[in-house]
């Protein structure tokens, strides 16, 4: 069970960056940290059930191909946002991401998940057990995320706005060059 928390908190750490950089960007109260916490602990706890069921026929495929999807998506994300950061303040409240960009957060800090599932059946736990402690755990931390990034935008405004795109873009990038073997 010690590992099955550890693989949950593993797979939770994209996310819970996300979800700070989203507190930070937009400064959302609990109704958006519920909202973007459900959407990032369903994400992650579907995924590995959807890597499982692929099972060992598919793996190779999707290893070959998530580091580059979570690159883009990120990375598009990151840009996006270093981009509405350098945009001059307007006095009208900045929104949460909305359900595409929401849907395109949580896919891809969520493709690792995937993969990872086809690893369930080792921890010698029911595989439906393992996604809802999955999802379970990268909610409450994302929940808490959203939640301390809006503390932190409301202290620093657009410059974290810039920083969470350079993060985004930091996790893209470090998920490519490490299934890359740069480092």
């Amino acid at each position: 069970m010690i590992a099955l928390f550890v693989l949950a908190l593993a797979l939770a750490m994209d996310a819970f960056a996300v979800s700070v950089v989203q507190g930070a960007a937009a400064r959302h109260g609990w109704r958006e940290a519920l909202r973007m916490g459900g959407a990032f602990g369903l994400a992650q706890g579907v995924m590995p059930a959807f890597g499982w069921a692929l099972g060992v026929a598919l793996a190779g495929v999707i290893e070959t191909m998530d580091h580059w999807i979570a690159f883009i998506l990120l990375g598009f994300l990151g840009l996006k946002m270093i981009y509405e950061g350098f945009q001059p303040d307007d006095d009208v409240p900045r929104v949460a991401l909305d359900g595409r960009a929401l849907l395109m957060a949580s896919i891809a800090t969520s493709i690792d998940a995937a993969a990872a599932g086809v690893t369930l059946p080792t921890l010698g736990l029911s595989v439906l057990l393992s996604c809802v402690v999955i999802a379970v755990v990268t909610a409450l931390f994302c929940v808490f995320g959203v939640l301390m990034g809006s503390r932190l935008g409301q202290r620093f405004g657009k410059r974290a706005e810039i920083a969470g795109g350079l993060v985004l873009i930091a996790l893209g990038t470090r998920t490519l060059a490490l299934h890359l073997g740069w480092f």
